[in-house]
């Protein structure tokens, strides 16, 4: 199966950018980004076979228009915190559009546009009973993409993705160069980590194949590590690894909600609550979609100790007055 024009939502993120810049080396794709801000996407404009639209994707008839170029739709947009609903609902609003509202839509326009070929980002651990609203709203995402049977869906569920840029290892390493010892929550939950540059690989793999129709994929490792295995890593491969404390649930969930209303918002207690599912594969991972995942520490030292050369000699430009 040839596609030639293929619509990234979601494109300018973590994955997003990945994903984009596999798909520009090969000669056969036009892509197109949509984004809200210019800024943050331009940085994929060096790519020749990439357009940026800024645009707002949750608006229906800027959906249908863009889809209408299309031959194949990808959706990697997700957010990790959010608001509660009113009493009773199962996530919020802010999760609701983003998670199941927007691949609703997404689908629906595909339908109405003749576009048969879906891939949608969901997470490991996705379900209706999942005690946190980013999972619950997760599984109702992945019950959205394969909602209409005109649109040929592929579902990928990745456990914590890593790589150079990211939001977990490299939060972890600067919080280690900040604080004498490391108070964690959820120290024991499990995580079976993924290099980004995999997940991008299996995306455009199965965008090119009829075999992903129509089925769910978990993403992961080849490694099942804790959380505190995990931090004391990122420590490590930073070059200031700290003693690192893992807090009880009483106090893991005052923790959890004093970061919640700190600027950054580096953790919540919807993130504490996923925790208590590990973020694990159910089994070893399969041979399809055909890829030999990559180890973290194959990986993670570089880019971790690359930020932690780049404050040595920010250090000494300061103390050389430069």
């Amino acid at each position: 199966m040839a596609h030639q024009n293929v619509l990234v939502i979601g494109g300018s993120g973590f994955i997003g950018s990945r994903v984009v810049a596999q798909l520009a080396r090969g000669t056969d794709y036009r892509v197109t980004v949509p984004t809200r801000r210019y800024e943050r996407a331009k940085h994929l404009l060096v790519m020749p076979t990439v357009g940026l639209t800024e645009v707002n994707v949750h608006d229906d008839a800027v959906l249908d228009a863009l889809i209408g170029n299309a031959d194949v739709v990808i959706n990697l947009v997700g957010i990790l915190h959010g608001r509660k609903g009113a009493k009773g609902s199962a996530y919020g609003a802010g999760f609701e559009a983003a998670h199941v509202a927007l691949p609703r839509r997404i689908v629906a326009s595909c339908a109405r546009q003749g576009v048969g070929r879906y891939l949608h980002m969901s997470a490991l651990g996705a379900s209706a009973q999942a005690p946190s609203m980013y999972l619950r709203s997760k599984a109702d995402g992945e019950t959205a993409a394969f909602s209409s049977p005109a649109v040929a869906a592929t579902v990928f569920r990745p456990s914590v993705v890593f790589g150079e840029g990211d939001n977990f290892l490299n939060m972890f390493a600067s919080l280690q160069k900040r604080l004498p010892l490391m108070p964690l929550a959820g120290a024991d939950s499990k995580f079976q980590p993924v290099y980004v540059g995999d997940v991008a690989q299996v995306i455009v793999q199965a965008l090119r194949q009829d075999r992903y129709c129509g089925k769910r994929y978990d993403l992961v490792g080849p490694t099942v590590y804790s959380l505190r295995e995990l931090v004391h890593l990122a420590g490590v491969y930073a070059g200031h690894p700290r003693t690192i404390l893992g807090l009880p649930p009483a106090w893991a969930y005052l923790q959890a909600w004093a970061l919640e209303y700190l600027p950054g918002r580096m953790m919540s207690r919807d993130n504490l609550a996923s925790l208590q599912i590990d973020s694990v594969a159910a089994d070893a991972p399969a041979a399809e979609p055909g890829l030999t995942p990559t180890a973290l520490e194959s990986i993670a030292p570089r880019y971790l100790a690359g930020v932690h050369t780049q404050q040595q000699l920010d250090a000494f430009r300061r103390n050389a007055k430069r």
